[in-house]
């Protein structure tokens, strides 16, 4: 259908989406709930863009638009698209940039507009396809229609919803009063088709005459839009010329198939003055819509108005009304705008299903830490316990001095500490431990010291460029965007302060014990050397005190294990509300997540919490029987000895060889962990570095193209003799042709060029938002969109040429220059 208008494609360049993609999902997902093997999938998004990019032009292209636009519907629901750190680029699409210069163009961060982009360009192929196809066939009728209502839709979606995507100024093509005119241009057009199908099929007069008049209301109305003072310049030059063309032929076609329905109901005087007002109308109109119909139509409304008017001279002699007295033809509204389905392409596999929604997720690492503040909240209670516990059995002696062991020899409990240190290393082994800490703590501080340097350093250059460019330096300072980066920079820091006073006071405790680590680790001989004989002891007064204090410690040991079978419990315990956030997000759209998880954490911890509780107090009663019980034996044995402070000394080196391997152990596994994490947050200050590196040098780009074009210079005024002389000289007359008007002096308001430089878009200041959550950390987020670039100054159109310039006769005495050309000082 070649009068069809066609909007013209936005064009983009080439970026690398693959990297930043991989770092953002991994830092978020941490490799679980669906993020492994998603490597493919992000490959295949960078070709399916490479695709819609470069090959809007064939006639494939749609489907490739479709397939893009539905895998980026799908990924901004499970990644945080605030934190997507890819600089976008997009040029606006009626701007065809002038030679000194490139064309406007628009970079941002963000899914979201790229997402809007991209939709732009599947309205525009759909115009294209539509104005593609043929008039002959009903199927290819069917198809326009469906196109040019489908890019309605996609017009009228974007101008709703394009400011909550960008958050900033666009460029012209995707204003909004842009969009709106080219929604209802497309839909003027849709209407257009469906009214050439019912007169192509024969419909009944009263239908394409009603179909007809709605068409010229929507045409009407598209071309008050394309006539805005903001838009009007962003046309081709015939657009307008053919809106108002094809507004006049189809209220034109509206009078003539009205006037054959007045023709059917003997109404001559009605049906002669629309046929006038038809003819008037179709006369001026272009023969090219549906292969020269019109020009038919316009034939029959001249045969027919012939025929009315006889019949009526000699006939009816009905009174032919006044155009203007003519009743409104009811209008029937066929073609509408289709918005956007939730995915163009159901047949198309979704690349990122493995990947869980970004609610669902967030709900899911929301309620994990809930669990596991109440999981390591209870295992800390048992450990602090038991704790306890060890070390009042150590200051007892217990259960070394209920022992019984040869004399000179050593009690049975003190050879299996022994053995336990020795079989873990000893103290080589534990020392090995404390040196690999600070060999880590060194790596975690040159990652996050690399980080804050980029940081630090791209602040510096947006201070300098500012600095250089003043207000013309226009971006968003790196300060404000860098806020939330910086926070995190700093509660880093303090995680890493936390865990080098830890370090210390492991150190610290490993210092106190070490002597007793040392004689544990040396073997049996060293310590029957070191530790002292055992006095003369009477058997039968240790008798009733020494049964009981060997009842308690099996107690004590049988107290020990269950807190161990309650540990291990708790720390297995988990608490899978995937499906149950999944179902309430389809069923509600959103999900109250403390509600969910509080309930559900726990009913699946109360059993054990109640263990817990209930082995404090068990603990608490076993501490005092065992006291008591200790004291008797004491007495009985008339106090204790230097023996028994040396085994109490070693009872207590166990207990801490034991506590400082778990320590370090999880100190190690504690720098391991927060290393991914500061890796993580290292790739997105790059990754943020990296776009606001390709902003600046676009935004230099732009400058200096800004500055290399020519000032426009106005036309010289005519010398002030040559005006006094025709102020002076008004006899001198000519016989010539009459003179041609003078050149229409156009206002400010309808020059094809702005009439002074256009001002800077304002900057849309980027909402706070949560960072994602990191164990230990809290959320933040990367609050880098990058803002407009100076938009260049939209290259005017080739200027109207204009005769040129005459200057009046001169006064006698001068040279009497050729008469030829135009005088625009008439005498």
């Amino acid at each position: 259908m070649a009068d069809l208008l066609v909007v013209p494609f936005k064009k983009s360049s080439d970026v690398d989406i693959v990297k930043p993609l991989k770092n953002l999902i991994q830092a978020n997902y941490n490799n679980k709930n669906g993020s492994e093997n998603l490597g493919d999938a992000i490959v295949e998004l960078g070709r399916l863009r490479t695709n819609a990019i470069w090959k809007v032009f064939e006639k494939s292209s749609l489907d490739v638009l479709y397939s893009y636009y539905d895998q980026l519907v799908s990924l901004e629901s499970k990644i945080p698209a605030h934190e997507v750190q890819i600089p976008f680029k997009w040029k606006d699409a009626f701007d065809k940039g002038s030679i000194f210069g490139g064309r406007m163009s628009l970079t941002i961060s963000s899914i979201a507009y790229e997402k809007m982009c991209i939709l732009f360009n599947i309205g525009a192929m759909q115009s294209s396809i539509a104005a593609q196809q043929p008039l002959d066939t009903e199927e290819s009728l069917k198809l326009a229609a469906k196109m040019l209502q489908q890019a309605a839709g996609v017009f009228s979606y974007l101008k709703g919803n394009i400011m909550m995507a960008v958050h900033q100024e666009t460029t012209p093509d995707l204003n909004p009063d842009t969009l709106n005119a080219l929604s209802q241009l497309m839909l003027a057009q849709a209407q257009e088709v469906i009214a050439y199908k019912c007169i192509r099929d024969e419909m009944k007069e009263s239908m394409v005459a009603k179909v007809c008049a709605q068409c010229d209301e929507l045409y009407t109305d598209a071309q008050r839009s394309l006539q805005k003072e903001g838009v009007k310049a962003l046309w081709e030059r015939d657009w307008i010329a053919t809106v108002t063309n094809k507004q006049s032929t189809f209220r034109g076609l509206t009078h003539y198939y009205q006037a054959k329905v007045c023709h059917e109901n003997k109404s001559v005087g009605e049906e002669i003055a629309r046929l006038q007002v038809a003819i008037d109308l179709l006369k001026n109109s272009g023969s090219g819509w549906g292969g020269g119909r019109v020009a038919d139509v316009s034939r029959a409304a001249t045969r027919g108005l012939a025929a009315a008017t006889r019949d009526n001279d000699f006939i009816y002699h009905e009174r032919i009304p006044e155009a203007a007295a003519l009743e409104p033809v009811p209008r029937a509204s066929v073609a509408k705008p289709l918005p956007p389905p939730s995915r163009w392409d159901s047949s198309s596999r979704d690349l990122f299903a493995d990947l869980l929604p970004l609610p669902v997720h967030t709900a899911m690492q929301a309620s994990a830490t809930r669990c596991g503040e109440i999981v390591y909240a209870e295992v800390d209670k048992l450990r602090d316990a038991t704790q306890l516990l060890n070390s009042i059995l150590a200051s007892l002696n217990l259960p070394a001095c209920i022992e019984s062991a040869a004399p000179g020899s050593l009690p049975d409990s003190i050879r299996e500490k022994a053995r336990a240190v020795q079989e873990r290393g000893g103290v080589t082994a534990l020392s090995s431990l404390m040196a690999e800490l600070p060999e880590l703590l060194q790596r975690n501080r040159d990652i996050l010291g690399e980080a804050d340097r980029m940081l630090r350093e791209e602040s510096e250059a947006d201070d300098a460029l500012r600095a250089q460019f003043g207000s013309r330096w226009s971006r968003t300072p790196s300060e404000r965007l860098t806020e939330a980066f910086r926070a995190n920079r700093d509660k880093y820091t303090q995680i890493i302060d936390n865990a080098v006073r830890a370090d210390a006071i492991v150190q610290q405790k490993f210092q106190q014990h070490r002597e007793a680590m040392e004689l544990l680790s040396r073997g049996e001989a060293a310590l029957d050397a070191d530790v002292p004989a055992a006095p003369a002891s009477s058997a039968a007064s240790d008798g009733e005190p020494l049964v009981k204090l060997r009842t308690l410690m099996d107690s004590v040991e049988a107290l020990k294990a269950e807190r161990d079978e309650i540990e291990s419990s708790l720390k297995d315990s988990t608490v899978d509300l995937r499906d149950k956030f999944i179902a309430a997000l389809a069923e509600d759209g959103v999900l109250d997540e403390p509600a969910m998880s509080t309930a559900a954490v726990g009913s699946a911890l109360a059993p054990l919490q109640r263990r817990v509780t209930e082995t404090l107090k068990t603990q608490e009663r076993l501490v005092a029987e065992l006291q008591q019980a200790h004291s008797a034996l004491m007495d009985s044995r008339g106090g204790a000895s230097g023996r028994d402070a040396a085994l109490g000394k070693l009872c207590a080196a166990h207990d801490a060889y034991q506590e400082l391997t778990g320590n370090l152990q999880e100190g190690v596994k504690f720098y391991n962990d927060l290393t991914q994490l500061l890796l993580a947050f290292q790739n997105k200050v790059s990754d943020f570095c990296f776009a606001r590196k390709t902003e600046k040098e676009e935004l230099l780009k732009d400058l200096t193209q800004e500055a290399s074009r020519p000032a426009q210079r106005s036309a010289p005024a005519p010398p002030q003799h040559h005006s006094d002389a025709a102020v002076s000289e008004p006899a001198v007359t000519k016989k010539e042709a009459p003179p041609r008007p003078p050149p229409p002096t156009p206002s400010i308001s309808t020059l094809p060029y702005p009439a002074q430089p256009q001002g800077m878009p304002l900057p849309y200041g980027a909402p706070a938002a949560p960072y994602p959550v990191y164990a230990p950390m809290p959320a933040m987020y990367n609050p880098y969109a990058t803002l407009p670039y100076p938009h260049h100054m939209r290259a005017a159109p080739p200027q109207q040429q204009y005769q040129p310039y005459q200057y009046p006769p001169p006064p006698a005495g001068y040279p009497q220059p050729p008469s030829a050309g135009y005088n625009p000082y008439p005498q």
